[in-house]
């Protein structure tokens, strides 16, 4: 299955695939996430390290249900050949109504059909005020006139 676009990157393509994954991410469904990586593909998300989609669905279907409203921004900061960087943010509450805002940075390398294989991501989080959110779209994909990372100051 191939997953366009796919490497080498050009400015244009790897802003698109940072777009694609965000969009993916931000429909908070595991299995439809999963799709976008290599069946083998490797892991580090703060202190967990995971390979293989079942194991990707597993911690994204933990992730959601932990985090309620989740609303992500990604934006390119790094690209080359088959990899690309990332920085994002997002806005979540926990079960007891404490919201949070997540920095942090991705690496990520693709293979040949535009699948990632590896993803290593660093996470910081900030407890927030809900007044202080910045991200109060409904659920679902960014709309393309909501202001990106640099545009917030993040």
């Amino acid at each position: 299955m191939t997953r366009p676009p796919v490497p080498p990157f050009t400015h244009e393509t790897a802003v698109e695939k940072v777009r694609l994954a965000e969009d993916a991410w931000n429909s908070r469904d595991p299995e439809k996430v999963a799709l976008g990586y290599t069946t083998d593909s490797r892991w580090r998300n703060r202190s967990e390290f995971l390979t293989g989609r079942d194991e990707i669905v597993a911690f994204l279907s933990r992730k959601w249900s932990r985090e309620i409203e989740y609303r992500l921004i990604k934006e390119l900061w790094a690209f080359g050949g088959n990899r690309i960087a990332v920085r994002f943010a997002y806005e979540c509450h926990d079960d007891s109504g404490n919201w949070f805002r997540s920095y942090g940075n991705e690496n990520w390398e693709f293979d040949e059909l535009g699948l990632m294989r590896v993803r290593l991501a660093s996470i910081n989080d900030l407890p927030i005020e809900e007044s202080e959110r910045a991200c109060h779209w409904p659920l679902g994909r960014r709309p393309d006139d909501h202001p990106g990372l640099s545009d917030l100051g993040f």
